[in-house]
């Protein structure tokens, strides 16, 4: 496989270490200095890989509308606008984007999914996310993705946090907590609070190789899909 590469970070230097001890190519990777480069290039690769920041995507949606290369995308803490950019490049290519790659957070979404709805009117709701003191956004991009298992419909107030006096806590509210330091690869814990019980829902990642791993698992499956927008769920439920 031969990949772009956008995004020198962590992450992305990771992924390129992991593609090359396998065996793939990475026919370029651009970080913010050379970022403008990418519009000399034609299709060079079998899929983009972009694990960078929000503010790339204007260079990013340009190469591929232009040349109908497969994207994924693991960059989080898009805006709405933007998230809408991403899915729009499914009319020109496969686009692939999740906030999380591994196997385990794409289960935890479906089951959430699953029982969320037995369980919302008699329970309350908290998650409490994790991760490293370097990480730029909250609550993290995988917070917000088991945030729309649990209430897909966006019916539900978030609470981002309390202090002082906050009153009693709101029935149907969903506290979303998060949590900054050290080195930690990214935690993110479900508590269901009922009436003399608790149910918990945690994924612990202890390094970032899970990431990479699944991400470049995905990235093979891209080339000679039909152009659209793919998700986990998709791909590995067969949805």
């Amino acid at each position: 496989m031969r990949y772009l590469l956008i995004g020198r970070g962590r992450m992305g230097r990771l992924i390129q270490e992991t593609a090359q001890a396998a065996g793939d190519e990475i026919q370029a990777s651009f970080g913010r200095n050379n970022l403008d480069r990418l519009g000399q290039l034609g299709r060079v690769a079998d899929v983009v890989i972009d694990f960078s920041r929000p503010e790339t995507l204007p260079e990013i949606v340009s190469y591929v509308r232009r040349t109908g290369t497969p994207l994924l995308s693991g960059t989080t803490g898009f805006t709405p606008v933007q998230m809408a950019q991403v899915e729009a490049l499914g009319a020109y290519a496969p686009v692939l984007w999740a906030a999380n790659f591994s196997l385990g957070m794409a289960v935890l979404y479906r089951a959430l999914r699953e029982i969320s709805g037995v369980l919302k009117p008699d329970f309350d709701v908290e998650l409490v996310e994790t991760h490293h003191n370097q990480k730029e956004d909250a609550p993290s991009g995988s917070a917000r993705l088991l945030l729309e298992a649990i209430d897909p419909r966006h019916e539900q107030p978030l609470n981002y946090g309390r202090e002082g006096a906050t009153g009693k806590r709101p029935k149907g509210e969903i506290g979303v907590h998060a949590l900054r330091g050290g080195t930690v690869a990214g935690t993110h814990t479900v508590h269901f609070f009922g009436p003399d019980e608790e149910l918990s829902f945690t994924h612990r990642a202890t390094s970032r190789q899970i990431f990479v791993n699944g991400a470049l698992h995905m990235a093979r499956m891209l080339p000679g899909k039909p152009n659209g927008v793919y998700d986990l769920q998709k791909i590995l439920f067969g949805e």
